[in-house]
């Protein structure tokens, strides 16, 4: 729908007024080790780009992981040129820019290795995590950890550890994760009284550190129910010691585990995020990052005795299929504990961003909106993706609120806010830092 000159105006005073503000991301998957890239090849080999080439012409092997990374990035530059239409090529323009004093609109085999040049960190190291970090505004950046992260080496406060629970729920049955387990708790788990005594000591060992998520990514035949300690002890004990198990055991075991981490997250008041809907492998002759896709036969309807059962735990959604996004919508209109959250992989586009943003917006109590998550792997992506959010959102906020209800600049300002920064901090349990808009 074309906009009018008022509404863009508006919108263009709605994104000078929230591009002030810091961000604060809540799911990435930064390595707070090392933060920032040091090599571009950390850039342009993240799944968006490989992936992308790939579908366009790019056989999988120029970017095999075990190839140099000049080589790589150099290969791959040669079919940027077949998606610098998507919105992800703006992201890898404007990192380019913005960090590495990129002077060109195109990335091609003939700047690449200038880029590579400017780009190259490895002499500076942290100093160029800390000048990444405050180039791009950040106040607070969300963790993804394996349960065995002894959590140490950095501050927890502004790298904010979360628990990330995929392996145990679902690869218990995989060789070394009970062992991790073991090692990580120092408890001899052998039996479901065990496993959740050590279940219980790794949200001890979180939380202690500073923790405010749980979080789980699950796949489309995951259906969560209530665990039975009678039903579920045989097929705990058998995955737990390494015995040969059916595959209804192993979705027993999975069952239970998921549940035992629900009950510690409402034992804990941390928020659990769940992630729903990947497919895995559904490609597998394609790049590394870039085989799997959704399914639409999942349905929050699976979750309902979940939500239902643990109604004082705050259950933070992400739909994968970008069709999920009414019935997410629904089901966080109805159940006061479950939240939509931000716009994961594949509706993290600015065509599906704005079509939730209205739907939420209209359809949903203020206080319930949490805008956006980078998922970055490494911190120079976080700035251009919110960047492309916070367009989506003034855009929104200027046609729907301003123009179409009458909204002051200064009330679609406060929702900005609200959705950016006050609701992810307070449902984070994360402490609020003021600001005053100028609008």
């Amino acid at each position: 729908m074309p906009r009018s000159e008022p509404a863009r105006a508006a919108a263009a005073e709605i994104l000078a007024e929230i591009s002030r503000w810091p961000i604060f991301d809540p799911h990435t998957h930064i390595d707070p080790h090392r933060p920032a890239a040091r090599h571009f090849d950390e850039i342009l080999g993240y799944h968006y780009y490989t992936e992308l080439a790939h579908s366009a012409g790019m056989p999988a092997q120029e970017v095999d992981p075990s190839l140099d990374p000049t080589a790589r990035a150099t290969r791959l530059a040669g079919y940027l040129d077949r998606i610098d239409s998507t919105v992800q090529y703006s992201w890898l323009i404007e990192i380019a820019r913005t960090f590495h004093g990129f002077a060109h609109d195109r990335i091609t085999p003939g700047n690449i290795g200038d880029l590579l040049a400017r780009a190259d960190k490895t002499a500076v190291g942290p100093a160029w995590d800390r000048e990444v970090w405050t180039k791009s505004r950040l106040e607070t950046v969300f963790l993804t950890n394996d349960f065995d992260d002894p959590l140490e080496g950095w501050d927890t406060s502004v790298y904010v550890p979360c628990l990330r629970t995929d392996d145990l729920v679902l690869k218990l049955h995989s060789p070394g994760t009970v062992e991790r387990l073991r090692k990580s708790t120092g408890i001899d788990i052998q039996d479901r009284g065990t496993l959740r005594a050590a279940i219980g000591k790794l949200f001890e060992h979180f939380t202690g550190r500073g923790a405010r998520a749980c979080a789980i990514s699950l796949p489309v035949d995951f259906r969560p129910r209530p665990e039975a300690p009678v039903r579920s002890s045989t097929p705990l004990r058998r995955v737990i010691q390494g015995l040969p198990t059916r595959d209804d055991e192993r979705e027993e075991a999975r069952q239970s585990v998921f549940w035992m981490i629900a009950e510690f997250c409402a034992e804990f008041g941390l928020p659990f995020d769940l992630m729903i809907g990947p497919a895995r492998d559904v490609y597998p002759a394609g790049v590394s990052g870039g085989r799997d896709l959704f399914d639409r036969r999942v349905s929050l309807h699976d979750y309902r005795v979940l939500f239902n059962h643990f109604a004082r735990t705050t259950f933070v959604v992400s739909t994968l299929a970008p069709d999920a996004a009414a019935e997410l919508v629904a089901y966080s209109w109805i159940f006061p504990n479950v939240l939509p959250m931000g716009h994961w992989w594949y509706s993290n586009i600015p065509a599906y961003i704005e079509g939730d943003l209205r739907a939420r917006i209209e359809a949903l109590p203020k206080v319930k909106i949490l805008g956006y998550y980078s998922d970055a792997y490494k911190l120079e992506f976080i700035a251009p993706k919110f960047n492309m959010y916070r367009r989506a959102l003034a855009g929104v906020l200027a046609r729907e609120l301003v123009g179409d209800r009458g909204w002051s600049l200064d009330q679609a300002v406060q929702l900005a806010k609200l959705i950016l920064l006050e609701n992810p901090k307070r449902i984070f349990g994360v402490e609020l830092r003021g600001l005053s808009p100028t609008i």
